[in-house]
């Protein structure tokens, strides 16, 4: 009677090779223990640091005396990446620990439902709310992306598709406006328009400069996505009989939609937290403002920071509570963003 055997997979490691690098993890932390109990080391920072030196020495010598020089590297290598993407979720972890556990307190239903027209920061946390932050906070950025959008996608393919005489000062300028301080285009647009212009706050001034903040950004995104399509579906398109433009509208853009997305989404974060432009231009309302053309608008960033500014305990607990529904607000727009631009959104 034959018998079946099961195929082995090489690539995966086997009961062994657990318990050997088991073995490693508990050797290294029991040796960083240690490490830092005799040392003038102190904390978990040091703790933390002097573990993974131990088990990047203990994972390497021991691969090294296995399999020879190549392996000790490989390990090395392998143990380094690993540092690096901790180091990288540690920080985001512990902001989004940090947000939960003092903004949770502070949030209640009737926060969604109430501005604070008749209530102040320093009251009761069951007075008042952040309807007039939040709407305020949606209409900046969606005349953000209305104005900003279409100039830089257009900027892009004028980049990557038209080719024109001025390429060479468009991305010179589109680079270094990547750089400039959001205060800078808060004080442009005070400057330039408030003052001489229009001589009262609004939300459409302080969409202004998000606006000049957001452009760079998409248009520069976008580029290198752009620049990632195949010059061959526009050959292909040509040859169809096709004219530029519409070869690039039915062909490349289509191509290209998630990363153009993924550019949007980009944009939208670079804007969705900026302060120092909405201080300046909107006046920081208390009260929903349906008219982003007349009149002071809030918006999280300005409450925030007005909350944090009253300094008592219902405030603080106020702003970090705003924070955590920016936090929340910016994740509902990134995915909501990146499922229109996968397969099934599109269907």
């Amino acid at each position: 009677m034959s018998t079946t055997v099961q195929p082995t997979k090489p690539w995966k490691a086997s009961t062994q090779d657990r318990l050997i690098d088991f073995s490693i993890f508990a050797g290294s932390l029991l040796a960083s223990y240690l490490i830092v109990e005799v040392t003038p080391m102190k904390g978990k920072l040091a703790l933390f640091a002097v573990f993974f030196l131990v088990y990047m020495f203990l994972t390497a010598a021991l691969k090294g005396l296995q399999r020879g020089n190549a392996a000790a590297k490989d390990a090395l290598v392998n143990s380094l990446v690993a540092i690096g993407a901790i180091v990288t979720v540690i920080p985001i972890g512990s902001i989004l620990f940090t947000v939960l556990q003092k903004g949770l307190p502070g949030i209640k239903p009737s926060i969604f439902t109430h501005d604070m027209s008749m209530a102040t920061p320093t009251d009761p946390l069951t007075n008042g709310g952040l309807l007039h932050a939040i709407t305020g906070t949606l209409t900046l950025v969606a005349l953000a992306l209305v104005m900003s959008v279409p100039i830089g996608i257009l900027t892009a393919l004028y980049l990557t598709e038209i080719k024109g005489r001025f390429i060479g000062p468009i991305r010179f300028l589109v680079q270094a406006m990547s750089g400039v301080p959001s205060i800078v285009a808060g004080l442009f647009i005070l400057s330039a328009i408030l003052y001489p212009i229009t001589k009262s706050y609004s939300g459409f001034m302080g969409a202004l400069a998000l606006t000049i903040l957001m452009i760079p950004t998409i248009a520069r995104t976008s580029e290198e996505v752009l620049n990632l399509i195949p010059n061959d579906l526009r050959e292909a398109g040509v040859a169809l009989g096709g004219t530029q433009w519409r070869t690039v509208a039915m062909i490349v853009l289509p191509a290209a939609k998630s990363g153009l997305i993924t550019a949007v989404i980009l944009g939208v974060a670079r804007i969705a937290g900026e302060t120092a432009p909405i201080l300046l231009l909107t006046g920081g309302g208390d009260r929903v403002n349906p008219n982003a053309f007349n009149g002071p608008m809030g918006s999280l960033p300005y409450y925030i920071w007005k909350s944090f500014n009253a300094g008592s305990p219902e405030a603080i607990t106020r702003a970090w509570a705003g924070l955590l529904v920016l936090v929340g607000l910016v994740l509902i727009l990134f995915t909501s963003a990146r499922y229109l631009g996968s397969r099934k959104g599109a269907k």
